[in-house]
Protein backbone atom coordinates (compact mmCIF):
# COMPACT_ATOMS: atom_id res chain seq x y z
CA UNK A 1 0.00 0.00 0.00
CA UNK A 2 0.76 3.32 -0.66
CA UNK A 3 0.25 7.04 0.44
CA UNK A 4 1.59 9.99 -0.65
CA UNK A 5 2.32 13.19 0.38
CA UNK A 6 -0.48 14.97 -1.02
CA UNK A 7 -2.20 12.32 1.24
CA UNK A 8 -3.43 10.01 -2.31
CA UNK A 9 -3.06 6.59 -2.17
CA UNK A 10 -2.11 3.25 -4.03
CA UNK A 11 -1.31 -0.28 -4.51
CA UNK A 12 2.31 -1.32 -5.64
CA UNK A 13 1.91 -5.27 -6.50
CA UNK A 14 5.26 -7.20 -7.09
CA UNK A 15 5.98 -10.75 -8.39
CA UNK A 16 8.02 -13.51 -10.23
CA UNK A 17 5.60 -15.75 -9.46
CA UNK A 18 2.72 -15.37 -11.97
CA UNK A 19 2.46 -18.65 -13.92
CA UNK A 20 2.41 -17.51 -17.26
CA UNK A 21 2.92 -14.08 -17.26
CA UNK A 22 5.99 -12.45 -19.61
CA UNK A 23 7.45 -9.22 -17.83
CA UNK A 24 3.56 -7.75 -17.47
CA UNK A 25 4.39 -4.44 -16.43
CA UNK A 26 1.24 -2.61 -16.65
CA UNK A 27 0.60 1.35 -14.92
CA UNK A 28 -2.80 2.25 -13.56
CA UNK A 29 -3.68 5.69 -12.55
CA UNK A 30 -7.12 6.35 -11.30
CA UNK A 31 -8.09 9.95 -10.19
CA UNK A 32 -11.87 11.39 -9.66
CA UNK A 33 -12.24 12.68 -13.41
CA UNK A 34 -11.10 8.94 -14.78
CA UNK A 35 -8.42 6.61 -15.36
CA UNK A 36 -5.60 5.90 -17.56
CA UNK A 37 -3.72 2.35 -17.91
CA UNK A 38 -0.69 1.17 -19.83
CA UNK A 39 1.05 -2.58 -20.52
CA UNK A 40 4.19 -2.89 -21.27
CA UNK A 41 2.90 -6.02 -23.35
CA UNK A 42 0.98 -3.66 -25.62
CA UNK A 43 2.91 -0.68 -25.43
CA UNK A 44 1.52 1.37 -28.09
CA UNK A 45 -2.16 1.57 -26.22
CA UNK A 46 -2.71 3.45 -23.55
CA UNK A 47 -6.57 3.43 -22.20
CA UNK A 48 -8.38 6.33 -20.75
CA UNK A 49 -11.70 5.73 -19.06
CA UNK A 50 -13.00 9.08 -18.30
CA UNK A 51 -15.65 8.93 -15.51
CA UNK A 52 -18.35 10.96 -17.92
CA UNK A 53 -17.86 9.38 -21.40
CA UNK A 54 -16.90 5.64 -22.74
CA UNK A 55 -13.42 4.78 -22.89
CA UNK A 56 -11.06 6.09 -25.42
CA UNK A 57 -7.89 4.57 -26.79
CA UNK A 58 -5.04 6.72 -27.60
CA UNK A 59 -2.24 5.35 -29.43
CA UNK A 60 0.99 7.19 -30.83
CA UNK A 61 0.47 10.32 -32.38
CA UNK A 62 -2.68 9.37 -32.75
CA UNK A 63 -6.18 11.26 -32.07
CA UNK A 64 -5.79 13.63 -28.54
CA UNK A 65 -2.12 13.73 -29.03
CA UNK A 66 -0.87 15.87 -26.87
CA UNK A 67 2.39 18.45 -28.55
CA UNK A 68 4.78 16.76 -25.83
CA UNK A 69 3.80 13.58 -26.25
CA UNK A 70 4.22 13.62 -30.26
CA UNK A 71 7.41 15.07 -29.74
CA UNK A 72 8.88 12.24 -28.04
CA UNK A 73 7.15 9.70 -30.08
CA UNK A 74 9.79 8.22 -33.05
CA UNK A 75 6.97 6.86 -35.12
CA UNK A 76 3.91 7.77 -37.16
CA UNK A 77 0.59 6.96 -36.51
CA UNK A 78 -0.74 4.29 -37.24
CA UNK A 79 2.92 2.31 -37.20
CA UNK A 80 3.61 -0.03 -34.19
CA UNK A 81 6.73 -0.13 -32.33
CA UNK A 82 9.84 -2.13 -33.97
CA UNK A 83 8.82 -0.07 -37.19
CA UNK A 84 11.83 1.28 -37.36
CA UNK A 85 13.85 -1.30 -35.71
CA UNK A 86 12.80 -3.93 -38.75
CA UNK A 87 14.18 -1.40 -41.45
CA UNK A 88 17.50 -1.19 -39.20
CA UNK A 89 17.97 -4.69 -39.47
CA UNK A 90 17.01 -5.31 -43.14
CA UNK A 91 19.92 -2.11 -43.79
CA UNK A 92 22.53 -3.81 -41.38
CA UNK A 93 21.95 -7.31 -42.72
CA UNK A 94 22.16 -5.80 -46.20
CA UNK A 95 25.57 -4.16 -45.45
CA UNK A 96 27.03 -6.93 -43.56
CA UNK A 97 26.14 -9.25 -47.07
CA UNK A 98 27.84 -6.43 -48.82
CA UNK A 99 31.38 -6.29 -46.82
CA UNK A 100 31.49 -10.25 -46.57
CA UNK A 101 31.33 -10.24 -50.42
CA UNK A 102 34.08 -7.35 -50.91
CA UNK A 103 36.43 -9.17 -48.64
CA UNK A 104 35.56 -12.63 -50.16
CA UNK A 105 34.03 -13.98 -47.13
CA UNK A 106 30.33 -15.88 -46.73
CA UNK A 107 28.37 -13.82 -44.23
CA UNK A 108 26.20 -15.15 -41.64
CA UNK A 109 23.54 -17.04 -43.32
CA UNK A 110 21.00 -15.33 -40.84
CA UNK A 111 21.94 -11.88 -42.49
CA UNK A 112 21.15 -12.96 -45.93
CA UNK A 113 17.27 -12.54 -45.85
CA UNK A 114 16.59 -8.76 -47.37
CA UNK A 115 15.07 -7.96 -50.06
CA UNK A 116 16.94 -7.72 -53.00
CA UNK A 117 16.71 -6.66 -56.72
CA UNK A 118 13.74 -9.75 -57.72
CA UNK A 119 11.99 -8.91 -54.64
CA UNK A 120 12.06 -5.25 -56.24
CA UNK A 121 11.18 -6.39 -59.91
CA UNK A 122 8.18 -8.20 -58.49
CA UNK A 123 7.24 -5.57 -56.45
CA UNK A 124 6.79 -3.14 -59.54
CA UNK A 125 5.32 -6.06 -61.58
CA UNK A 126 2.63 -6.48 -59.00
CA UNK A 127 2.06 -2.47 -59.14
CA UNK A 128 1.95 -2.53 -62.90
CA UNK A 129 -0.41 -5.69 -63.52
CA UNK A 130 -3.23 -3.99 -60.38
CA UNK A 131 -2.92 -0.57 -62.28
CA UNK A 132 -3.35 -2.06 -65.75
CA UNK A 133 -6.66 -4.26 -64.13
CA UNK A 134 -7.89 -1.01 -62.68
CA UNK A 135 -7.56 0.09 -66.09
CA UNK A 136 -9.04 -2.28 -67.46
CA UNK A 137 -12.52 -2.07 -65.09
CA UNK A 138 -10.85 -5.26 -62.60
CA UNK A 139 -10.06 -6.98 -65.24
CA UNK A 140 -7.95 -10.50 -63.99
CA UNK A 141 -4.09 -9.11 -64.69
CA UNK A 142 -1.15 -11.70 -63.99
CA UNK A 143 1.58 -10.59 -63.02
CA UNK A 144 4.17 -11.80 -65.22
CA UNK A 145 6.21 -15.29 -64.25
CA UNK A 146 10.16 -14.52 -63.61
CA UNK A 147 12.58 -16.44 -65.58
CA UNK A 148 14.31 -19.32 -63.92
CA UNK A 149 17.54 -18.87 -62.77
CA UNK A 150 20.42 -21.73 -64.25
Amino acid sequence: MLRFDNGARGSFWVTQAAAGVENCLRIRVSGTKGSVEWAQEQPTRLWFRPLDRPAELRTPNGPGTLALSARASRIVRGHPEGFHEGFATIYSDAAEAIVARRAGIAPDPLATHFPNAEDGLRGIQFVEAALASSESDGTWTSVPELPVAA
